[in-house]
C-alpha cells in the first residue's frame, strides 16, 4: 500500500510539450503553463496561487507596441482557467500608480485603480495579487502554494530552513498580508538580489520567475521539487504528529458513524442557510485525525491565507473514542460542542474587530475532525464543501512537514482576522450572485433513471440542489448521471441502487445520501410499475407486486426521510408522484389503481405527522406521460391499446384527445409541480394534490 510519506513525497515530472507551445502566442503559453500548474494538487491548492506574463501587444488605439500584464483575474483558478480568466493591464500605467501610492495604512485604497490600468477594454477584474506579479521585473511569474513549500514558510525558523534548503537561489520575506505594500516589497528584493530565481513568503507560499515561459514552468517544479526531497530525507521513518493514540474504524463502520453526525452537525449549522456536507476519510486525514498531536496542532489553524479563507479559525473537533464507539454520548453532547465552537469564534470575533470590519458572519466550524473516522466539512454548496475539505488536507501536509523538521506556527490570530474580515474581501462576497432558490438543498429522488425521475434531478439540479438519484437499473442510472454530471458537475449528483421493496437497500441509500451530502430536504418518491388486466386475470403476485413497490416501497423511502429530516430538525418536503389513477377508477388496472390510491392516503397521513417537525408532504398526480418511461413499454403499452382499442402508435393521441385541454402531459411538466412542491413557494402547502394531467374531471379532487 502507498504511504502517506511516499505518495507527497513523489517527485514533480515536467508535461511541458515543445511541439505544443510551438504554435503558442505568449498568452497562450500562459494559459498552458497556468494549466499545468494547477492540474497538480502538490503544486496548488483549487484556486489558489497565480500566474502571469509581461507581453508586448499592440495598444488598439495607437497601434503602438506597449507592455501589457496578463494575471489571473480575480476569483480563478490557475488548474481551470481559459483566456478570458486573465487581467490584461497596461504596465506603464500600473507603474504610474506608485505615484498614487499614499503608505501601507492606505494601500487598500489602491485596488480602486487597478481598473484605470485595463488594457483592451478587459471586463475581468485584476486580483489583489496584480501588483505582486507587476513590479517582479521578469516577464514570467508562477506564485503557488505548495505543500512542501508552505511547510517551510509555516515553520517557526522558516528563514533559517530556506536558506538551508534553497541558499542564495530563493529568498524569504517575512508575513505581509497580500496587496500593494507586498508588491513592493517584491520588487526591492528583486532588485537587490538580481541572481535570485524566487521567494518563500512566511506563511504564504513561493514566488518564482524567469524570461522565459517554459523555463519559468520548470523551475516552478525544480524548487517544489527540492523542498519534497528536503522532506523526503528529514521525515524518513518518523511518525507523523507525535504517533497514533487512535485505531480507525474499518470503511463500512467509518461512513456509518458519518452518516449520523452529518445529519445532527447538518441541522445545527444551517440557521443561516442549508449547508451541504463533504466527507473525507482519506489515509492522510485518517494519520491526522488519530494522532497524539492532533488537538494542539488542530487549535493552532492555518497557516497559508488561501488554506484559512477556505476553512475558518480553527477545526472542531469531535468528542468520539473509536475504542470505546461512545457514538451515542457523541450525539448527546454535540448541541454543546457547537454551542461552544460558537462562543469560542464570536470571542474571537470580539477580540480581533476593528471600528470599520464587516459584521459577524457565520459562528459555525468548517471543518469536523472525527477520530478513527475522518473529516467532515459542510459549506453553502457541495462544492465547497469538497473544497474546503481539500484545503485542510493541504493544512495537514504543511503541519506535518513543519511539525516534523520544525514547530509548525499558525497564522496569528489578528492577522487571520484581518483576512477573513477583510473590507476587500467583504466587497468580492456582497458581489456574489444570489443564490439559487434550491441551494444548499439536498434531494433523493427514487425512480431516478426514469422519465419523470430525470426531469425531476434536472430541474432541481438547475435550481442549485444536490441530488441522489436512487433507482434499480443500474445501468439507466449510470447513463443518466452521466448525462447531468456534465450538464450540472459531478459535485451535485450521486446514485444508489436501491429496490424500495427492501428494507435494508433503503437504509443503505439514506446512509449513502448523508454521507455523500450531510443528509436530506426533499424526497422525491417516484418508483414505479404499470400493470392493467381484467380482474379475473390478476394474479396474486400481480396484486401483491403492485402493492409492494407502489404502497409499501413509498412507506418505506417516506419512513426513513422522516428519521433523517427529524435528526436535522430542519423541516424538509416529501412530494409522492402517483397517478390520475389514484382518484380516478380505471378498466382492467384495479391493482395499479388501488395502490396509486394508498400512495394518495399515505401522504394525507404523514403530512399530518410531519406538520410538527415543518416536514410537508404533497402529492403530484401525473396522466399518460409516456415520453421516457420506463412504465409505458412492454405489455402495460400493449395492454392499455388493447384496453381502448388502438395500436401504440395511436395511444399518445387517445390520451391526448381525452384531456379536457387537449395537450400532451411530458416529463418536465411533472417536474415542474415537483420543484413548486418543493420550492419555498409552497412553503405553506401540505397534504394537497396537484393534478398534471390535462384536465380530467374524474381526478377532480373535490
Amino acid at each position: 500500500m502507498t504511504t502517506v510519506d511516499q505518495r507527497l513525497h513523489a517527485r514533480l515530472q515536467s508535461l511541458w510539450d515543445d511541439a505544443m507551445a510551438a504554435t503558442m502566442s505568449e498568452p497562450e503559453k500562459l494559459l498552458y503553463r497556468s494549466n499545468l500548474l494547477g492540474s497538480d494538487k502538490r503544486i496548488t491548492n483549487y484556486g489558489g496561487g497565480n500566474t502571469s506574463a509581461k507581453v508586448m501587444q499592440p495598444d488598439p488605439l495607437s497601434g503602438k507596441e506597449v507592455e501589457v500584464l496578463w494575471v489571473k483575474g480575480s476569483g480563478g483558478d490557475v488548474g481551470s482557467i481559459r483566456m478570458d480568466g486573465f487581467a490584461t493591464l497596461y504596465m506603464d500605467k500600473l507603474r504610474s500608480l506608485k505615484g498614487k501610492y499614499r503608505g501601507l495604512a492606505h494601500e487598500d485604497e489602491m485596488v480602486g485603480y487597478l481598473p484605470h490600468c485595463t488594457f483592451n477594454l478587459n471586463p475581468r477584474a485584476a486580483s489583489i495579487d496584480t501588483p505582486l506579479h507587476a513590479y517582479v521585473p521578469k516577464k514570467h511569474v508562477d506564485h503557488m502554494h505548495p505543500d512542501a513549500i508552505i511547510a517551510i514558510a509555516a515553520s517557526v525558523n522558516s528563514k533559517e530552513l530556506t536558506a538551508e534548503i534553497f541558499g542564495d537561489e530563493i529568498g524569504w520575506l517575512p508575513w505581509k498580508k497580500p496587496g500593494y505594500e507586498l508588491g513592493l516589497w517584491l520588487e526591492k528584493f528583486c532588485l537587490e538580489n538580481p541572481e535570485a530565481k524566487g521567494v518563500v513568503l512566511e506563511s504564504h507560499g513561493l514566488f518564482t520567475w524567469d524570461d522565459d515561459a517554459k523555463a519559468c514552468y520548470e523551475l516552478t517544479l525544480e524548487i517544489i521539487n527540492r523542498a519534497m526531497d528536503y522532506f523526503a530525507t528529514e521525515t524518513k521513518g518518523v511518525a507523523g504528529f507525535g504517533g497514533p493514540v487512535h485505531e480507525s474504524l474499518d470503511p463500512a463502520a467509518r461512513r456509518g458513524v458519518a452518516a449520523r453526525l452529518m445529519p445532527a452537525i447538518r441541522g445545527m449549522v444551517s440557521g443561516q442557510q442549508p449547508m451541504v456536507g463533504h466527507f473525507n476519510d482519506s489515509e492522510a486525514v485518517l494519520e491526522f485525525v488519530n494522532a497524539r498531536d492532533m488537538r494542539d496542532l488542530a487549535a493552532l489553524g492555518t497557516s497559508c491565507p488561501d488554506h484559512f479563507l477556505r476553512t475558518k479559525i480553527r477545526p472542531l473537533v469531535v468528542d468520539f473514542v473509536p475504542a470505546e464507539n461512545n457514538l451515542e454520548a457523541v450525539m448527546a453532547g454535540l448541541p454543546d460542542q457547537i454551542a461552544a465552537y460558537r462562543e469560542d469564534y464570536a470571542a474571537y470575533y470580539e477580540r480581533c474587530k476593528h471600528p470599520d470590519s464587516p459584521a459577524l458572519r457565520d459562528p459555525n466550524a468548517v471543518v469536523y475532525l472525527v477520530p478513527g473516522v475522518g473529516m467532515i466539512t459542510f459549506a453553502k454548496d457541495k462544492a465547497t464543501a469538497r473544497i474546503a475539505g481539500e484545503f485542510y488536507v493541504n493544512a495537514i501536509n504543511v503541519m506535518r512537514g513543519a511539525s516534523t523538521v520544525s514547530t509548525y506556527c499558525g497564522l496569528p490570530e489578528q492577522e487571520a482576522f484581518d483576512i477573513e474580515y477583510w473590507l476587500l474581501e467583504e466587497a468580492k462576497l456582497q458581489r456574489m450572485p444570489k443564490p439559487k432558490s434550491l441551494a444548499g438543498r439536498v434531494a433523493l429522488v427514487t425512480g431516478g433513471a426514469g422519465g419523470i425521475g430525470t426531469a425531476t434531478a434536472e430541474r432541481y439540479l438547475r435550481e442549485g440542489a444536490c441530488v441522489m438519484l436512487a433507482d434499480i437499473d443500474g445501468g439507466a442510472l449510470a447513463s443518466t448521471v452521466k448525462m447531468l454530471a456534465q450538464a450540472h458537475s459531478a459535485d451535485v449528483v450521486r446514485t444508489v441502487e436501491m429496490n424500495v421493496t427492501d428494507e435494508g437497500a433503503v437504509a443503505r441509500a439514506y446512509e449513502a445520501i448523508a454521507v455523500e451530502f450531510g443528509g436530506i430536504d426533499i424526497l422525491v418518491s417516484n418508483a414505479g410499475i404499470a400493470s392493467s388486466a381484467p380482474i379475473e386475470e390478476t394474479t396474486l403476485e400481480l396484486w401483491n407486486r403492485n402493492m409492494s413497490i407502489l404502497s409499501t416501497g413509498y412507506f418505506l423511502v417516506s419512513r426513513a426521510a422522516f428519521g433523517v429530516m427529524r435528526a436535522q430538525d430542519m423541516g424538509g418536503a416529501i412530494v409522492f408522484v402517483a397517478s390520475k389513477n389514484g382518484l380516478a377508477a380505471s378498466p382492467n388496472a384495479s391493482a395499479y389503481c388501488t395502490a396509486k390510491a394508498s400512495e394518495i392516503h399515505l401522504a394525507r397521513c404523514l403530512a399530518l405527522e410531519g406538520a410538527e417537525a415543518g416536514i410537508r408532504v404533497n402529492v403530484v398526480n401525473p396522466d399518460a406521460v409516456l415520453k421516457g418511461s420506463k412504465i409505458w413499454s412492454g405489455e402495460w403499452l400493449d395492454q392499455r391499446a388493447s384496453t381502448y382499442g388502438t395500436d401504440k402508435g395511436g395511444l399518445e393521441e387517445m390520451y391526448r384527445a381525452r384531456s379536457m385541454l387537449k395537450r400532451s402531459v411530458l416529463p418536465e411538466d411533472i417536474a415542474e409541480a415537483a420543484y413548486f412542491l418543493a420550492s419555498d413557494a409552497s412553503a405553506k402547502s401540505t397534504g394537497n394534490i396537484i393534478n398534471v394531467d390535462a384536465g380530467n374531471k374524474e381526478a377532480f379532487t373535490r
